[in-house]
This record gives structure tokens, C-alpha cells and sequence, in this order.
């Protein structure tokens, strides 16, 4: 069974995708995840010829795609503010908006599919407004249902990742939506972090979604509170998460995401490595 690690791009907000890649293949990461989303592969601006350009680029520097991350949609806004994370979303209460980010989905998939990709990841957005987290239900499995078809006629898995504050929380709540959409190819891109901010004990929550962990998100937290620490200034219990993932016979992605350390993503990626690196060895 092999594990790769990974460094996901989403570090690398000062650069463009192609140098994100080189500076995270120059730590000794094997895999990097792919920030579907300004300033790396916007889905709606990132042309096929990128993407080709892109694929050569990681078979040079051996990096395997980890996942696409179509989280969020910062490009989707004229001079965002800090905050449109998740809008829009699948479950907004605008038609509209919602056709939007399936747009913004499919063309993701696209992209995972051009670059080797096994697969992406998303998430439900918050119920808002007039959306109940019942009314949202329903929305959200219909647009399930769009993506999914058409990740299986590109044989692209799509995981959603569970965050405090959406529509899908925790484990529990993805494990229900996954056996009621009923499709092989949903399950889950796993945060540990999100786990631990949630409450879960993260050994369970990768028992509960084994055979359905399409990749782990990892990243330290202190506390409780929702912010991305390097790996060893937190809590988790890393050697611990490992050996629940090796326990499961997991043999896919483990991906560190430090969004938070922008200013200095090398420093990140290379502590990171430190603690964690060997875990992989």
C-alpha cells in the first residue's frame, strides 16, 4: 500500500500555477493539489492548451495531480472580498447562481480529466437566505446528480468536503448524503482539521468513510479554532492519522493545505515535510 504526500497549490497565492508546481516539487513533495480557482486554474479562463502545458510540466517534475480543489470561486467575483468563499453555491437560493457554479464544476472536471487527475473536490456552500438546511437537501442532490453524471462519463471521482458552517458538516452528515445520492463515485475529500474543529475524533472519521476517501486534506489545528497550522504547532496527532489510514488500507493522497501561510508558502511546505515526511517514508 503507498501514500503519496502532497502540497497544495492554494500555499502559492504569489505565483502562478506552472512556479506553484516547481517550488512544491523542490521540497520533495510527489503530488500537488491544483487550486481550481484564481490565481492558478480558474476553471472558466484555464484553456485546454493550459492544461496541456500544465500536464507536461508535472510529468517533468514527476508530480502526480493529488486533486483539483473547485472549493471555492474567488474568481467568479470582480474585486472579491475575503469572504465569497463558497458563493455561489450549490445549494444558493438563486437558480442562477446555482447554474453558475455547476458551470464552474463541470469545467473543473474537465480540467481533472486533462490533467491525469483522479479527482476533484467540492463543497455544499452554506444554506442562506430563504434556504432552509431541509429545503437545501433536495437542491443539493439534483446538482449531485448533474455532476456526477458527468464525472462518470469522464471517470473522475468527486469528493465534498465537509467545513463547520455548510450545509454538510461533519462525517456523519457526508456518510448520510453519500448513501442517498447512491453513486460510486461520491465520496469524500477528508479534512482532518475540519474534523477536529467539529469535534470528531479523526481515527473514526476515517473508519467511517473508508473505501469513500478520495483524498485527506491535513493541516495542524490548535484548539478547536478553524485556522490552517503547519503540521507539529497544533493538536492532531498525526502519527495517529496515519496509522488509522494505513489500518483502512488506504493507498491514495495525503495533501497538505496551508492557504494561511501565503507570505511564505516555502517555509510551509518545508516544516512541513520535516514532521510529516517521514511518516510517509
Amino acid at each position: 500500500m503507498t501514500m503519496l504526500l502532497g502540497f497544495s497549490s492554494n500555499a502559492y497565492s504569489g505565483c502562478d500555477i506552472e512556479e506553484a508546481c516547481r517550488r512544491i516539487a523542490g521540497h520533495g513533495y510527489r503530488a500537488v493539489e491544483i487550486l481550481c480557482d484564481v490565481p492558478h486554474a480558474y476553471p472558466m479562463t484555464f484553456g485546454d492548451a493550459q492544461v496541456r502545458r500544465l500536464r507536461r510540466l508535472l510529468d517533468d517534475l514527476g508530480l502526480v495531480v493529488s486533486n483539483i480543489n473547485a472549493n471555492t470561486a474567488f474568481g467568479f467575483w470582480t474585486d472579491a472580498p475575503p469572504e465569497p468563499f463558497f458563493e455561489p453555491s450549490l445549494v444558493s437560493d438563486n437558480p442562477a447562481l446555482r447554474q453558475k457554479r455547476l458551470d464552474l464544476t463541470l469545467r473543473s472536471l474537465d480540467i481533472a480529466a486533462g490533467l491525469g487527475a483522479r479527482n476533484i473536490s467540492i463543497t455544499t456552500g452554506k444554506p442562506l437566505g430563504s434556504m432552509s438546511p431541509e429545503a437545501c437537501r433536495p437542491v443539493l442532490d439534483e446538482c449531485l446528480g448533474r455532476i456526477l453524471d458527468y464525472a462518470d462519463r469522464l471517470g473522475v471521482d468527486v469528493g465534498i468536503e465537509c467545513e463547520p458552517g455548510l450545509l454538510l458538516e461533519n462525517s456523519v452528515e457526508l456518510a448520510e448524503c453519500i448513501a442517498r445520492v447512491g453513486s460510486s463515485r461520491l465520496g469524500a475529500n477528508l479534512d482532518i482539521g475540519h474534523a477536529v474543529v467539529s469535534g470528531e475524533e479523526p481515527r473514526e472519521v476515517i473508519r467511517r468513510l473508508a473505501g469513500r476517501i478520495w483524498n485527506l486534506h491535513v493541516e495542524d489545528i490548535r484548539g478547536r479554532k478553524h485556522y490552517h497550522l503547519i503540521p507539529g504547532l497544533g493538536d492532531v496527532d498525526f502519527a495517529a492519522v496515519v496509522a488509522s489510514l494505513r489500518e483502512i488500507g488506504y493507498d491514495r493522497t495525503v495533501t497538505v493545505e496551508l492557504y494561511t501561510y501565503g507570505a511564505d508558502p516555502d517555509r510551509a511546505a518545508a516544516e512541513s515535510m520535516k514532521v510529516l515526511g517521514p511518516l510517509f517514508a
